[in-house]
């Protein structure tokens, strides 16, 4: 081989190297800009002094503080034992008597009693030691799971069927509709369709006042539809998601030759059997697709579902979580990111699930309208 030839070889590999080095460069940037919002929500949960100012990508070693007496007294009760799980400034740690009378001395933080150096008729002088307060890395998720004031996994619950249930309602009615739209012809149908699309440009703010007075006189009528149920909830979520579901669905639906519904009517089939036997099970990535995004849109929805519901146990996952970071001087922000971390999971489970039909269902029937 000529040493032109050889030269020009080595310039074009030397370009491959340095085209195939920035594209490696490019990608491990993406991919660490995409994983440290996770991993500081991740080292969030692992922080146990609940604070976001001391907040750092490795969370701070868990501490243990030592509360002392303010002034001398007699230790009168002794109100968490050791080990107890305490939150701050809401659980009774010791009774003690002093000069001005009964003392109740609180937690300062949130952690486990430990070391307690009196016991009940005791005295103690001024600054001495009383008992110590613990943490750990995982006190978050132990705070999250074991707060009966707050019931995480209720909350969790109705997140879930709430979410379940308006996905597999929007299918199926987003399917009816579509398919009608699709394959009959009837008056006013072109404009019902683009009735619908306008319906969905308008914010459903818009429509908070509206709703709220819906629920409210259903609920006078049907107590299962009225505010505060799960169940005027999902009515809600299944009337917002039909809209462009049935665009999204028609569109899938065009895709399917119409020939297979004129060979199953001849052959003796009715429009029910037709669709249910022969259509339904063909468009089958398309209502996996509108079913996963119903679920994570029910599931993260928060406006809707704070105004609607009032009672702490019939709150939805997100409701629940806004919670712990909506009190003046008392953000417990390592237990918001636990329970972001816990909540995170079901949606998690349903992608990795069916990636391959959410895949099928974007790209297939996107070539006509």
């Amino acid at each position: 081989m000529s040493e032109p030839r050889k030269k020009k070889r080595r310039r074009y590999s030397l370009a491959q190297d340095i085209q195939l080095a920035l594209q490696i460069l490019i990608l491990v940037i993406a991919v660490l800009f995409a994983m440290f919002p996770i991993l500081w929500v991740i080292s969030a949960s692992l922080n146990p002094s609940q604070s976001m100012v001391t907040q750092s990508v490795i969370p701070p070693l868990p501490e243990t503080r030592t509360v002392f007496a303010e002034e001398a007294g007699t230790l009168l009760q002794v109100a968490a034992a050791e080990g107890t799980r305490v939150e701050r400034s809401a659980e009774l740690i010791l009774s003690v008597q002093n000069a001005d009378g009964e003392a109740e001395l609180r937690s300062p933080k949130n952690g486990y009693v430990r070391n307690i150096r009196y016991q009940v008729g005791d005295a103690f002088e001024e600054g001495a030691a009383l008992y110590d307060i613990g943490s750990s890395y995982m006190i978050n998720f132990h705070i999250l799971f074991d707060t009966p004031r707050k019931p995480f996994l209720r909350w969790l619950l109705n997140s879930v069927v709430v979410s379940s249930t308006t996905a597999i309602l929007v299918v199926l009615v987003s399917a009816f509709s579509a398919y009608s739209f699709s394959r009959f012809r009837f008056a006013g149908r072109r404009n019902l369709l683009v009735l619908i699309l306008l319906v969905q440009v308008f914010p459903n703010l818009l429509a908070m006042v509206a709703i709220f007075l819906m629920l409210q006189q259903i609920g006078n009528h049907i107590p299962f539809f009225g505010l505060n149920t799960t169940g005027g909830l999902i009515l809600v979520y299944v009337g917002g998601g039909m809209g462009i579901n049935i665009w999204l669905m028609k569109g899938f639906f065009d895709s399917v030759p119409r020939e297979i519904d004129e060979s199953a009517l001849v052959d003796g089939a009715n429009h029910w059997q037709t669709y249910w036997r022969l259509i339904f099970p063909l468009v089958r990535p398309v209502l996996v697709v509108v079913g996963i995004l119903s679920f994570v849109g029910s599931y993260n929805e928060f406006v809707l579902a704070r105004i609607l519901l009032r009672d702490t146990e019939s709150w939805t996952l997100m409701v629940g979580l806004w919670s712990y970071v909506s009190v003046s001087f008392a953000q417990d922000w390592g237990v918001f990111a636990a329970g972001a971390i816990i909540g995170s999971l079901p949606a998690l489970l349903i992608y990795l699930g069916l990636q391959d039909q959410i895949v099928g269902g974007l790209t297939q029937g996107a070539v006509k309208g």
